[in-house]
């Protein structure tokens, strides 16, 4: 038993590391920004919706046994950063609108 849980341990340990082998490096920040701020933001937006499809997927293969459950409550706390991170975005967002409303003319 511990044998097996020290092993999907560190089958998610290994997972995570990938993960963040893939972060964006400052070259494709640099072509992001060359497409634009509406590009940018459009992809954020699909990221955010496949994470939260892909949570909704584990949760259904838990709900008919086929997903392991350390698998499942990854998918879901990387959907609540996610949401997290977007609510922050929209956020700021709404307050720099807000703030240059504000500003006299």
């Amino acid at each position: 038993m511990a044998d097996n849980m020290m092993a999907s341990a560190a089958a998610a340990y290994a997972k995570q590391a990938q993960e963040m082998n893939n972060l964006p490096t400052l070259d494709s920040t640099k072509q992001a920004e060359e497409g634009g701020f509406a590009d940018l933001l459009k992809e954020a937006v699909q990221e955010a919706a496949s994470i939260g499809y892909k949570s909704e997927a584990m949760s259904l293969k838990a709900a008919a046994g086929q997903a392991d459950v350390n698998d499942v409550v990854t998918a879901v706390a990387e959907a609540e950063v996610t949401l997290q991170a977007v609510t922050t975005v929209r956020d700021k967002v709404i307050q720099a609108y807000q703030d240059i409303i504000k500003m006299p003319i």
